[in-house]
């Protein structure tokens, strides 16, 4: 039996075993399905980079022109989870660059296809903007086709370490932890929240086991980026930030004021924190960075739909919001496992996606405690 710290038990899962390592995103179609993705913002319709009418639109996911050689894939969970992630495409004279792996094989080879509908050229290589498996379990279909896989130098052993032990293991011990925590909760609050955590892992424990994993053959040392990328007329800069989970890479094109910001950007919904890597100190540092960019940035969030600063002034407020109600109940003195439910979502917020309680605010909430511990340390 593991011994869990004070954190931990606030947490749906031990750090310490393999399924802390696990990503929060496979409420796949279950829960995905109830915040079904908005259509494109009029702002945006009237952006003449952005097409007006999708190059291709499978109702599970769309493919848009946002630029010159510059295409996003927006995931609309509700229709289907053969995607379930944003990513998208650049295609220059000489070169293209895929990104993401989705969560199937079936949602890479649906965004090979939309490129070869506007595109010859050789792919260079796919991206993995980090290594969670709603991003990363269709990356065989590149593997079959002997196209190189990057990804942050650590992408590789996270998606390994996190999944692998999950493949083949008894589904009733997996979830045995959580369905616990669902009988033993204090409050009906808390009950609704513990059961969201079962919910959503039972989807991503089920999504594991029929899958090939693949994994980047081309790691990038953050410590090497950025990384400059030009495909002939199209020049692609991959950048490193911290915030969600310690593989992040996000590709931005500074000629065309485009940026697909991979999971560090979610557009229409709280944010996923549950990583034992993520931070919410250093997210909301990225997230500072992105709002210097210029006013007529337009960033492909990780999930959500195309917006400009206005997603990045969104996603900051939220964050603020999380850290005042947060910070409140820790100067009360409410321990945390407490606090890490009893978030009170804004008026402003009410219509704000949240896939489960136990991915996204309260692990928020419990790393603010940690954050703050630490300087009293």
């Amino acid at each position: 039996m593991i011994d869990l710290s004070l954190s931990e038990r606030a947490m749906p899962f031990s750090r310490r075993n393999f399924l802390a390592g696990t990503s929060y995103f496979g409420a796949a179609y279950a829960l995905a399905r109830l915040i079904p993705t908005p259509v494109l913002a009029a702002s945006l319709a009237a952006d003449a980079r952005v097409a007006q009418a999708p190059l291709v639109d499978k109702g599970f996911a769309a493919v848009r022109k946002i630029g010159e050689g510059l295409y996003a894939t927006i995931s609309d969970g509700s229709k289907g989870a053969q995607t379930m992630c944003n990513g998208g495409f650049l295609a220059g004279k000489d070169g293209a660059l895929l990104l993401e792996g989705y969560a199937s094989t079936t949602g890479a080879a649906f965004q090979m296809e939309a490129l070869r509908m506007v595109s010859q050229v050789p792919v260079r290589a796919a991206l993995n903007t980090h290594y969670h498996f709603d991003h990363s379990l269709g990356n065989a279909f590149y593997g079959g086709r002997n196209i190189p896989l990057w990804g942050h130098a650590q992408t590789a052993s996270r998606i390994a370490g996190s999944y692998l032990p999950l493949q083949g293991a008894d589904r009733a011990a997996v979830l045995a932890p959580l369905e616990k925590r669902v009988k033993d909760a204090k409050s009906e609050a808390e009950r609704q929240h513990a059961q969201g955590d079962v919910n959503t892992m039972g989807t991503v424990f089920d999504l594991l086991q029929n899958a090939v994993l693949a994994v980047p053959n081309h790691p990038l040392d953050p410590a090497k980026l950025p990384l400059t990328v030009d495909l002939g007329g199209v020049r692609a800069v991959l950048e490193s930030f911290p915030g969600h989970s310690g593989t992040d890479i996000i590709v931005r094109v500074p000629e065309q004021d485009v940026v697909y910001a991979g999971d560090l950007l979610f557009h229409g919904m709280y944010p996923v924190c549950f990583d034992e890597k993520a931070t919410v100190s250093g997210w909301r540092a990225t997230l500072k960075i992105f709002a210097s960019y210029g006013k007529d940035t337009l960033f492909v969030p990780g999930h959500g739909q195309i917006c400009g600063q206005e997603g990045i002034q969104q996603l900051r407020d939220v964050f603020d919001d999380i850290a005042e109600q947060a910070e409140k109940l820790y100067k009360a003195g409410v321990p945390v496992e407490e606090a890490a439910h009893r978030y009170a979502p804004p008026e402003k917020f009410k219509n704000l996606g949240i896939f489960a309680w136990g991915f996204t605010i309260g692990p928020a909430i419990i790393k603010l405690y940690e954050e703050w511990q630490g300087k009293k340390a």
